[in-house]
């Protein structure tokens, strides 16, 4: 399993409740993606196909030739893409509280392209300034109540690419094909979630053939606030994809 995060999170935020319990089944595999936590670090523009492209050269580095790609909001779309530009290595698809696209009204597309224009900025307004800002209006706020890993774990973000990352995301839209998908998909939703709509989540699932959901009570944050819950619907819909990969693999095997 390759866990792939959400957007300004990070492996260990996203999945720290998930490890163990996946553990159990599973070899698991879980990296930062650029520009977020100990991800790389680049003067490149942020595009979501290099982040899919990067979880595939860590699977090269580490030996590994197939692999299920789960992918958490953001991480979603990076293990569709995962499909789209690796189909071979990719035995199936987990996809939690995410979509096949994220921007559709105009105030939604409003705030999208006020992050293009933001993130622009921010190429050209020096590092050390931009670390002051983060911290001061963000960081510092955000992690008051958190534990000192997790509070450490967000200020090492490169904020530039973060922003870009958000623009990029209101840029994605993978209706087109996401239909020609022909792994096995397990796809866990979000029933009350109020950053990626639920409605959004189930399409995604609609739109998959032969596509399982899961349903788990909670907000964009159950992957943790209601772990209880969330965890083990995942480890189950791991297990599926899994399973009927190999069945798969086996029927090509007899044939």
């Amino acid at each position: 399993m390759l866990l792939l995060h959400g957007w300004t999170a990070t492996a260990d935020l996203n999945f720290f409740t998930c490890y163990t319990a996946l553990a159990e089944h599973f070899r698991v595999i879980a990296m930062d993606h650029r520009g977020h936590g100990r991800g790389i670090r680049t003067t490149q523009p942020f595009r979501l196909d290099d982040c899919a492209d990067d979880a595939a050269a860590l699977a090269d580095q580490l030996g590994i030739t197939t692999f299920i790609p789960v992918g958490y909001s953001m991480g979603g779309t990076v293990a569709q893409l995962m499909w789209q530009r690796h189909e071979q290595r990719v035995r199936g698809l987990v996809l939690c509280a995410t979509s096949s696209y994220f921007a559709s009204s105009v105030r939604e597309r409003r705030v999208f392209t006020l992050l293009t224009g933001i993130s622009s900025a921010a190429r050209a307004t020096p590092k050390r300034v931009r670390d002051w800002i983060s911290d001061r209006l963000y960081v510092s706020r955000k992690t008051m109540t958190w534990e000192p890993w997790a509070a450490h774990q967000l200020a090492s973000h490169d904020w530039r690419q973060i922003l870009e990352a958000g623009a990029a995301l209101g840029r994605f839209d993978s209706r087109e094909w996401l239909g020609n998908i022909d792994v096995p998909v397990s796809v866990v939703i979000n029933m009350n979630d109020r950053v990626v709509s639920t409605a959004r989540q189930q399409r995604i699932a609609e739109l998959i053939p032969g596509a399982r959901s899961w349903e788990v009570e909670g907000d964009h944050d159950s992957v943790w606030a209601n772990a209880a819950e969330f965890v083990p619907s995942l480890v189950e819909a791991c297990l599926h994809v899994h399973r009927r990969a190999d069945e798969g693999a086996h029927g090509d095997a007899a044939n």
